[in-house]
């Protein structure tokens, strides 16, 4: 008898309906994530400064969570540092994708000294490693909302422009790019009508990447006391705060990294289930 070996492979389908199960699983945890910051002054218990217990008090009726140090409520702290963080991250990621795309696009289009000059400074800036350029800067302005802002959109947006100049090449000597310039068609409507549409599906997977690292980014900012400062609350500072009761065998501190380890992932789920959708839509 002849043994033949088979080979059992996942069927597309199969695959589609996998990714579409976990991107709806993270859909549903960014939903639940976003709506607490949002709502965080309706659904957190107490406010997020106020000192309304003992200090390091244990998980109870009163305090789900616990409190910390100087008596504030865990729970509502975490609610509004997912305010807190996740508002920060979402307008410094525009901010990267509004400077990087519009460079990125801009040196693609006009090429010349305007896309060298531009590549030069990009690869200038991307040399220095992120997390020191951005302790140096905010070690020397202060570490604030806008600051932080500031500092880490610029940052993030040399990644962005690297992709938006990628595919602007790949866009911008396409033929039908060719007769919009033959038509006599100004510059910007070459770039918002013709580049920027094409371009945009992958843009915006990419918006979710970069979000996800600005999460991480802050975090690990507020982490080392540069992040948001006190009394305001955020995931990062939230562990840095209460890192001492680990000793004491509290897991109180893993709950804000737990809560930025799970939008990181359910964002990342999103997004993969998104590319994947791109890469068949091309295929098709």
């Amino acid at each position: 008898m002849i043994n033949k070996s088979t080979t059992i492979t996942q069927s597309p389908a199969r695959s589609f309906s996998t990714e579409s199960a976990l991107a709806s699983l993270g859909a549903i945890v960014i939903f639940c994530l976003v709506a607490s910051a949002i709502f965080a002054p309706w659904i957190a218990p107490y406010g997020e400064t106020a000192s309304v217990g003992g200090a390091y008090e244990p998980w109870s009726y009163a305090h789900p969570l616990g409190t910390d140090n100087i008596g504030r409520d865990i729970l509502s702290r975490l609610i509004y540092g997912a305010r807190n963080t996740i508002g920060l991250a979402f307008v410094t990621t525009c901010l990267a994708f509004l400077l990087g795309s519009a460079l990125g696009t801009a040196a693609a289009v006009l090429g010349g000294w305007i896309d060298l000059a531009l590549g030069r400074l990009i690869d200038l800036l991307m040399a220095i490693p992120q997390l020191i350029f951005a302790l140096l800067i905010l070690t020397v302005v202060g570490s604030s909302a806008y600051s932080l802002i500031l500092v880490i959109g610029v940052l993030e947006s040399t990644r962005v422009f690297r992709l938006s100049r990628s595919l602007s090449v790949s866009i911008v000597n396409q033929e039908f790019v060719d007769v919009a310039k033959l038509r006599g068609e100004s510059l910007s409507w070459i770039i918002f009508r013709e580049v920027v549409p094409v371009a945009f599906p992958n843009l915006l997977a990419e918006f979710g990447l970069r979000f996800s690292f600005v999460i991480l980014f802050i975090s690990s900012l507020s982490f080392l006391g540069l992040g948001l400062q006190p009394p305001t609350a955020d995931w990062g500072a939230l562990v840095r705060e209460n890192a001492s009761l680990i000793a004491f065998g509290d897991v109180t501190p893993l709950l804000p990294a737990g809560a930025i380890a799970l939008m990181t992932v359910a964002v990342n789920l999103v997004v993969d289930w998104y590319l994947g959708k791109i890469r068949r839509g091309s295929a098709l």
